[in-house]
């Protein structure tokens, strides 16, 4: 029999390893190595919505924040919307991440968790949380924060978009979250050809921060763009 989505997407970070070079500083984190916990509800998680063979739209976001996909290992939810939403408990952890606040307030008006995971598919070019050395401890860093961490990482990026790709994913658009991780995704795509067309989306993070005001604006926009309707004039 064929795999399921799920199964290809299982396999995949079952898989998950960086063994590159990274710049002084800045460190990868596996949360799959870190936490037995986490790959017992990442299975569960995709068990529970990809268990077909459905065709998907993709988004894609920079890298798993230590809060939310770096514990849970499902991008863009902390544990109190996988187990609020998702009804997946994890005993280990209980994590706030604030771009996880702004997808599930978008997915409750998509129509739900069911209908969305059941027409897109999220995850990021960087799979693995990346980590700065600063004078206060460990921070979250981006991968495109220093040019030699985004030289470092480059090649395994195309390389693990490529696998997304061979999940079942639609390539003739991309939906990309944050204006400056588009950029970057820009000249990975002009260099691997992996999509026909970018759609660029502001980040959860940003519009949760800054933009909260005009939030069911974003939200409009995002389903605008995910359910390919026009926007009205």
């Amino acid at each position: 029999m064929d795999k399921t989505f799920a199964d290809k997407v299982i396999q995949f970070n079952e898989n998950l390893e960086y063994t590159g070079e990274l710049p002084e500083a800045f460190q990868a984190l596996n949360p799959y190595l870190d936490n037995p916990e986490t790959m017992t509800v990442m299975q569960e998680f995709y068990h529970k919505y990809y268990n077909d063979q459905n065709r998907r739209k993709f988004i894609i976001g920079i890298n798993p924040s230590r809060h939310g996909a770096g514990v849970t290992g499902v991008p863009f939810t902390d544990t109190k919307r996988l187990e609020a939403v998702c009804g997946i408990k994890m005993q280990s952890a209980r994590t706030h991440e604030v771009s996880s606040v702004f997808m599930y307030d978008m997915i409750a008006e998509y129509g739900g968790a069911e209908e969305f995971y059941k027409d897109i598919y999220i995850n990021s070019p960087f799979p693995l949380a990346i980590v700065r050395k600063t004078k206060t401890g460990w921070l979250n860093a981006n991968y495109y924060d220093d040019k030699k961490l985004f030289e470092a990482v480059k090649d395994f990026m195309i390389d693990s978009l490529k696998k997304h790709l061979s999940l079942g994913v639609d390539t003739s658009e991309v939906f990309v979250l944050g204006k400056k991780n588009s950029v970057f995704i820009s000249a990975l795509n002009k260099e691997a050809h992996l999509f026909d067309k970018m759609t660029v989306l502001e980040h959860p993070r940003y519009i949760q921060q800054y933009k909260t005001k005009e939030k069911q604006l974003y939200i409009d926009k995002y389903i605008l763009a995910l359910k390919n309707k026009k926007s009205p004039e």
